[in-house]
């Protein structure tokens, strides 16, 4: 594949444009049917295999978070997720965007990381109805390691 090609399918394949790369073992944690099924198929079809479930017992390079207001408290949510992947790995937080149920509010969300031990990246649109934000622990995002 071309290095034009490679660009092109960042742009167009959501879970490239996110950082998720070939061969990564990906764990997905708050399945629910409002979930983004484009989004999970291509997280898929790039990592070459499928999500792993909540009852994975092996780390994880990343964790594909869902989260909505009321499933709980974001910062245990996200304490605990970070025991599921390895070292320098990250977490896709996905929350629902602006005026749908269950939204996140931008600033509780980054509080949240900041208590967690995690850095926030910006958010990113990630479907119709999901904004998502890649959270790194301290050592990947000083190191630059995905």
């Amino acid at each position: 594949m071309s290095a034009t090609a490679d660009h092109a399918e960042e742009r167009t394949n959501p879970a490239a444009r996110l950082g998720f790369q070939p061969e990564q073992v990906v764990q997905e944690i708050g399945y629910d049917d409002d979930v983004d099924q484009e989004l999970r198929e291509s997280i898929e079809e790039v990592v070459g295999s499928e999500l792993v479930d909540e009852d994975y017992d092996d780390v994880a390079d990343a964790v594909v978070l869902w989260f909505r207001d009321d499933d709980g408290d974001l910062t245990d949510v996200l304490v605990d997720a970070t025991t599921y992947i390895e070292e320098g790995g990250s977490i896709l937080l996905l929350t629902p965007k602006t005026g749908r149920d269950g939204y996140v509010e931008p600033s509780d969300i980054s509080e949240a990381a900041t208590t967690a031990g995690l850095s926030a990246s910006k958010s990113v649109s990630v479907g119709k109805d999901w904004s998502g934000s890649r959270l790194v622990t301290p050592k990947a995002a000083k190191s630059g390691k995905k």
